[in-house]
């Protein structure tokens, strides 16, 4: 049993649209009208992945193109992306990334292009 494909991409495209806020399993499916646990096992069949590594993932990649894009505080992006703390952000940013927030956006600065 699997989700439709266009209704995956529609509740995929509500979840983009509220990235910059935290955002909870038990919220998404509120949204998509199915249960909690109905939710992330047909998500994981269908993504391969959860749906909280989803969510963490795209907010690490919205996060990094802020860091690229934007001379916001730290601080500011990951408060804005729903981590609880600037070191929360920093540990799991360093374990997608490899690097700091800090050293990535010395690395990607687009800002003074």
């Amino acid at each position: 049993m699997s989700m439709p494909k266009d209704f995956m991409e529609s509740l995929l495209e509500w979840v983009d649209g509220n990235m910059q806020r935290p955002l909870r399993i038990e919220e998404v499916a509120r949204q998509s009208g199915y249960s909690k646990w109905y939710l992330q096992r047909m998500f994981s069949d269908w993504a391969g992945k959860s749906l909280g590594a989803y969510i963490r993932e795209r907010k690490l990649q919205l996060a990094a193109e802020d860091l690229k894009n934007t001379e916001d505080k730290i601080l500011d992006i990951s408060v804005r992306y729903g981590f609880d703390s600037q070191q929360s952000f920093t540990r799991t940013f360093g374990k997608r990334f490899n690097t700091s927030p800090g050293a990535y956006r010395r690395e990607h600065d687009q800002t003074l292009n």
